[in-house]
């Protein structure tokens, strides 16, 4: 089972966050990421009938057309990566991550509560939409949010945070409760049931992608600060011209 969703999804990001961190000289991350990226290109990455681009799941050898939240991460680490791409693609993996913040944006378009399923298909003439009610619930997850900061950052597209206020208002209308906020368990029915949970990434992440695609851009500049899988804000390591302690230069 092969998927840049969970259990997996982390690694790509972080061979390309590994690079950020080191100012850009650790070349070594850099290229494993490339080498990773072409590859989910060749395997996993399709265009649906309806011209919506996903990344599927590669599973007992054969591809499952079924992308889920948590890949929607995927639209903004294309983008963030964009800048240093091997052989001038840095405009292709750019338009890359726009297509996927487009199709994680139809899979919210497409329900009820204008709020994304956990993972949703392409196939059987269903696209962007969940088919099992296992997979029909939203628990207040950032990914898709995450993307439209990173698409917005680079690009200043105003639909991104329209997109965005799209979400903040679903969130607002149909989870909060008297104690916080709470996931639903079908976002395809017009009175949805709570999971009367409060996870705590919606904090972490959820709410503070959604603060920052609404302030400016020198709060948190990217070219300073590399955010983990769970937003939380790290320097960059600006070594390129220091001289360490023990560092050859010194000797």
């Amino acid at each position: 089972h092969t998927s840049v969703g969970g259990l997996g999804d982390s690694f790509y990001e972080y061979l390309l966050k590994a690079w950020l961190m080191s100012d850009k000289t650790d070349t070594e991350a850099r290229k494993t990421y490339d080498d990773a990226i072409e590859a989910i290109e060749r395997h996993l990455i399709r265009k649906s009938n309806g011209g919506l681009t996903f990344i599927g799941e590669w599973k007992n050898g054969h591809l499952e057309r079924k992308m889920g939240h948590l890949t929607c991460f995927a639209g903004g680490m294309f983008a963030l990566g964009a800048d240093g791409s091997p052989d001038d693609k840095a405009g292709h993996y750019l338009q890359l991550g726009a297509e996927i913040a487009h199709t994680c944006h139809e899979s919210y378009d497409r329900t009820v509560l204008k709020l994304g399923p956990e993972a949703f298909k392409f196939d059987s003439g269903l696209e962007a939409v969940a088919v099992r009610q296992n997979e029909k619930y939203y628990i207040l997850r950032p990914e898709v949010i995450e993307t439209y900061w990173y698409m917005w950052r680079f690009t200043h597209d105003p639909k991104y945070r329209q997109w965005g206020w799209e979400a903040a208002q679903a969130i607002e209308k149909y989870c909060r409760v008297s104690g916080g906020f709470s996931g639903v368990k079908d976002v395809y029915s017009s009175n949805p049931t709570y999971d009367d949970v409060q996870q705590s990434f919606f904090l972490a992440e959820t709410l503070k992608y959604l603060y920052l695609l609404f302030s400016s851009d020198d709060l948190m500049p990217l070219e300073s600060w590399v955010f983990n899988t769970e937003a939380h804000p790290l320097p960059v390591l600006h070594l390129a011209n220091l001289t360490l302690p023990g560092s050859q230069a010194q000797r």
